[in-house]
C-alpha cells in the first residue's frame, strides 16, 4: 500500500515514515503544500496523509484542488487545530477523515487501512435525491427549490446519508463518518443530529429502521 505523507514538521514526518514503513506501507514524504498537491495529483498513491498548516498552500487548499480535478484518492487530514468547525472545514473541502495531533499511531494505521479499503471512489459535486440536494464543497443545501442553512455536523450527516441513499446506515457507521473513530460508541450524538436534520429537511425524508439505523428516502416515491 502506497502512502503519501504531506507534513512540514520534518521530525514528525520522519517518525511517520519510519513507523508506516515498519507496518508494511510504501511511504513518500514531502514537506510543502504545493509539492504535496503535485505528488497527490501525479502519483499512484492509495491514501494521502495531509497536514492542514503547510508552507505555500494549506492542506485545505490541497484537498479542494484535488477534488476539483476529480482526484479521488482518500485523504486523511492531520492538524494541531481543535474544534468541530475546523474538522468540518476539512470534510467540506473533500477530506475523508480527520485526526488531531497528538494522535495514536495505532489509530492512524487503522484509519489508513480503512481508507485504502474504501478506495478512490468518485464523488460527484452535487448529491441529490427526491427534491433534496447538497453541494458538499459549498455546503449549499436545497429542498424542493428552497435553500436551507445547515450547521457543519448536519451537513456532514446529510452527506453521509445522501451518499448511501436508500441504504440503511447504522448509528455506528454514521458516527464514524461524521465524528470519526474518536467518538466510537457515543451513538446519542447521531440521534440528536438526526432530530436536528429532520426538522430542517422534513421528518419523512429520514426513515428509522428499528434496531438497524437510518435511511434517506424520497417521501414522494
Amino acid at each position: 500500500m502506497r502512502v503519501l505523507v504531506v507534513e512540514d514538521d520534518v521530525r514528525l514526518a520522519e517518525v511517520l515514515s519510519s513507523g508506516l514503513t515498519a507496518e508494511g506501507f510504501d511511504v513518500d514524504v514531502v514537506h510543502d503544500g504545493f509539492d504535496g498537491y503535485w505528488q497527490a495529483r501525479e502519483g499512484a498513491h492509495d491514501v494521502v496523509v495531509l497536514d492542514v498548516l503547510l508552507p505555500s498552500i494549506s492542506g485545505y487548499a490541497v484537498a479542494k484542488r484535488l477534488r476539483a480535478e476529480e482526484v479521488w484518492t482518500p485523504v486523511l487530514m492531520l492538524t494541531a487545530k481543535d474544534g468541530e468547525y475546523d474538522e468540518a472545514d476539512g470534510l467540506d473541502v473533500g477530506a475523508d477523515d480527520y485526526l488531531r495531533k497528538p494522535f495514536s499511531f495505532v489509530v492512524l494505521v487503522a484509519r489508513l487501512r480503512a481508507l485504502a479499503r474504501r478506495g478512490a471512489t468518485p464523488r460527484p459535486r452535487l448529491l441529490s435525491h427526491g427534491g433534496l440536494s447538497l453541494d458538499p464543497e459549498s455546503g449549499e443545501c436545497m429542498v424542493n427549490g428552497k435553500q436551507l442553512t445547515l450547521q457543519p455536523r448536519e451537513r456532514a450527516l446529510l452527506e453521509a446519508l445522501l451518499r448511501n441513499r436508500n441504504r440503511v446506515m447504522s448509528k455506528d457507521r454514521l458516527l464514524n463518518a461524521v465524528w470519526g473513530l474518536d467518538s466510537a460508541g457515543d451513538t446519542n450524538l447521531v440521534e440528536v443530529y438526526v432530530s436536528y436534520l429532520r426538522r430542517k429537511i422534513g421528518a419523512a425524508r429520514i426513515e428509522t429502521i428499528r434496531s438497524l439505523g437510518y435511511r434517506l428516502v424520497d417521501p414522494d416515491a
